[in-house]
């Protein structure tokens, strides 16, 4: 539905062309210190504008309408909206009737009725933006327990980065216009980038996260395992196809003897789990990885039907990245924030000499 979470929720509002987008966030603790700097510079990572994405350009504007008082929670709902500022829906006009390849536009008709053309309007990657809010104000929680969540691309279209996890350069991510892990490859992910647009085609790319600080014991055995909150919560990004935990799938390739995280000395000798076993958090990185298909939104005359069911060709005009999965790497950050935010507060109850600790008995 439009809200995530179990301990920690939140929930998100508004369309590609509407008014604003925003959320609310339920459940923070009362007390933290609410950095709105931070929460502006995490919105600004997610900007399009430059050359490698669209160029629709919002300030993105944070604007705290509730849940804060002299700077820190109240432990009430944390209201948060960001305001459109430079949508064009006439670009959407000439295909209102039309179901755009590979977009939403033809499955949310089939369940709600109702075509909002203008940017795919809920369906829009535009909502990501109340997604980062949302993250940041959990990083903010998880500084109090020195938890680090960072992200980055590590392949565009068929140029994949042959680094181990554990080489992926994450400090060279933070300064990579497109967010990449791996620096001798960085202007060759660009070249495939502006070839595509330059084609009116796009691409899609591979995102890997890393969650740092974790201690042990974070993750609701069975039906809530670690491992599906953050499946569930990546995959429930736009354009996501495939999320990894640890080595992934290659697992299915190799014997137990081969794919066991040794232990010795109090440690992990290896991390093929990704940093979870049962469901649980091991103590180790959470190391993960999410794949995104091509953008939809291409500039190629397409093959389509309108909504009265007639054949058609679909023309598009408009603002679209040619490679949504340079700005998804911001947004699997937040999800895995707002994840682990949710299993620390979860975890507080865990066992009765926890919660007798909060309450000084």
């Amino acid at each position: 539905m439009n809200s995530f979470g179990t301990r920690l929720k939140f929930t998100s509002f508004g369309e590609s062309h509407g008014k604003a987008v925003g959320c609310v966030i339920d459940g923070l603790p009362a007390g933290l210190r609410i950095d709105e700097d931070f929460l502006q510079d995490e919105l600004d990572k997610r900007k399009g504008g430059s050359r490698f994405a669209t160029a629709r350009k919002e300030s993105d504007k944070a604007e705290i309408l509730s849940g804060v008082f002299e700077g820190l929670s109240t432990g009430t709902p944390l209201a948060i909206i960001i305001y459109n500022e430079n949508q064009r829906s006439k670009d959407y006009e000439d295909i209102k009737d039309l179901f755009r390849p590979s977009h939403a536009d033809f499955s949310y008709f089939a369940k709600y009725g109702i075509r909002d053309y203008r940017g795919g309007g809920r369906a829009s990657a535009r909502e990501s933006v109340a997604r980062v809010a949302a993250g940041a104000v959990s990083q903010m929680l998880l500084n109090e327990f020195h938890i680090v969540v960072d992200s980055g691309v590590f392949a565009v279209g068929d140029a994949q980065s042959g680094l181990k996890n554990a080489e992926f350069d994450l400090e060279f991510a933070k300064k990579s216009e497109i967010f990449a892990l791996d620096e001798t490859l960085e202007n060759a992910f660009k070249d495939e980038i502006l070839r595509a647009k330059k084609q009116k085609d796009s691409l899609g790319a591979a995102v890997f996260t890393r969650i740092s600080g974790v201690m042990a014991g974070l993750g609701e055995p069975l039906y809530d395992k670690l491992e599906s909150k953050l499946a569930h919560a990546l995959m429930g990004i736009n354009a996501v196809k495939a999320v990894e935990i640890g080595i992934g799938a290659r697992a299915s390739e190799l014997k137990g003897s081969q794919n066991n995280d040794l232990m010795k000395d109090k440690a992990f000798l290896s991390n093929n789990s990704g940093g979870i076993l049962g469901g649980i958090s091991t103590g180790q990185d959470i190391e993960i990885k999410s794949y995104f298909k091509p953008t939809p939104s291409i500039f190629l005359a397409q093959q389509t039907m309108d909504k009265f069911g007639n054949n058609t060709i679909c023309e598009l005009k408009g603002r679209h990245d040619p490679c949504v999965g340079v700005r998804g790497s911001v947004v699997c950050t937040a999800m895995a924030r707002l994840v682990i935010a949710d299993a620390l507060l979860l975890n507080a109850s865990a066992n009765l000499n926890r919660l007798k600790k909060a309450y000084g008995l």
